[in-house]
């Protein structure tokens, strides 16, 4: 493990939404290049150590990650970053401007506006069962943990759209949203699933402009709790 990259997530996590913090912490790895897909992460002992997390904070985060296929663990051997994690134009792109969160919503915004709109024409029942269970996920999460469901939402209207073009930068999208997440202080879960909910319904009619302007509505949202 090169040091440089240790160096990149050796400052101590502050109490926030713990989990939720060291899940950036690891993806700042990939978004700045300091690791590549496929590469193995540092054990789970040392990461504890660097991040100043115990070890159910750590598990809980790797845990979530594992769920959204950015890292991968194997039994006695520990856990690597996915390959199927793009490290194509898109996720380069991103790289340059890590640090630059205004620019990031913006290409998120651009994106899944696309994306929603394709997924309404395309969807399916079994799609609109994995969207529906996230949104019942969420209302059964307690207080902001609901981070994880959230993604898979995204994550899942991402996918069904079926276009290998794209897969790169829903790959590099994921990535993204869980760094914008962390940026929000204060998060309004009833909110949240209201939107998910409008969303829900127009992907369900298959009505790509109500799809449109549900998906924007929610992210102008995300924008301001973002941005504020």
């Amino acid at each position: 493990m090169k040091k440089d990259a240790l160096d990149l997530i050796s400052s101590q996590v502050v109490r926030k939404t713990l989990a939720q913090q060291v899940e950036e912490q690891i993806i700042d790895l990939l978004i700045s290049n300091k690791l590549k897909p496929g590469d193995k992460l540092p054990p789970e002992m040392e990461l504890m150590e660097l991040l100043g997390v115990s070890r159910p904070v750590m598990r809980e985060a790797m845990t979530s990650l594992e769920s959204l296929g950015i890292v991968k663990r194997k039994t006695r051997d520990g856990t690597y970053f996915t390959e199927s994690i793009s490290n194509k134009p898109f996720s380069t792109m991103l790289s340059l401007v890590s640090d630059n969160i205004e620019a990031i919503v913006e290409a998120r915004t651009s994106l899944e506006l696309g994306l929603v709109t394709y997924a309404a024409e395309k969807m399916t029942d079994e799609t609109l069962e994995a969207l529906n269970d996230t949104i019942i996920k969420m209302e059964n999460s307690v207080d902001n943990e609901y981070g994880e469901h959230d993604l898979m939402f995204h994550r899942i209207i991402a996918l069904s759209v079926n276009n290998p073009v794209l897969q790169g930068m829903i790959d590099s999208l994921l990535l993204s949203h869980v760094k914008i997440n962390a940026q929000i202080k204060y998060r309004e879960k009833e909110k949240t699933i209201r939107h998910h909910k409008a969303i829900y319904e127009a992907l369900k009619k298959k009505d790509p402009q109500a799809a449109f302007q549900a998906m924007y509505n929610h992210l102008k949202f995300v924008e301001g709790k973002v941005l504020e």
